[in-house]
């Protein structure tokens, strides 16, 4: 599948384009309209970096967490550091678990949740922008030919900016 988003400054504009697009007989099932009053960025699917990331550092603590802990269990148990002598021997062993489960959350929350924001649907986030400013985004999706038709149809009535992407 393939897309073709093009942005406009305003409502006005981006209605003008769709009644061009359906004068020229394309088809109107392909025609998305983004923006206020029309779909949003969530229904249309882009997806939000941050929601993205959010999930990506709860999956990672559900296994780190419980690494953390037993990691810090055996390095306490390995090492027989008494740190905290009030606590005794297990409950230093203890301890060293929480510590290590505490450092799993850590890395899960810096790691996980980071690489999910600087990864997760990068080249949606201009878009996401755009919307936040009040801009309204027509994609169209569809085959290659639908797609240089709309770009052809579009191009003349000067767009703010116009991508074409091919999904995997």
């Amino acid at each position: 599948m393939n897309y073709l988003i093009s942005v406009w400054s305003d409502r006005i504009k981006a209605e003008e384009v769709y009644t061009t697009l359906e004068k020229a007989n394309f088809p109107m099932n392909c025609i998305s309209i983004l923006g206020k009053g029309y779909k949003s960025a969530s229904e249309f699917g882009f997806i939000d970096p941050l929601v993205q990331g959010k999930k990506q550092a709860f999956l990672m603590a559900y296994w780190l967490v419980p690494f953390g802990f037993f990691a810090g269990v055996g390095f306490s148990l390995v090492t027989d550091l008494q740190t905290f002598a009030w606590a005794g021997t297990i409950g230093n062993h203890a301890i060293g678990g929480l510590l290590g489960a505490f450092g799993g959350a850590m890395g899960s929350i810096f790691v996980g949740g980071g690489v999910g924001v600087a990864t997760g649907s990068s080249d949606t986030v201009p878009y996401r922008n755009r919307l936040d400013e009040g801009k309204y985004l027509i994609i169209i999706q569809g085959t290659d030919q639908e797609v240089v038709r709309a770009n052809q149809i579009m191009r003349p009535l000067r767009p703010e900016n116009i991508q074409g992407y091919v999904a995997p």
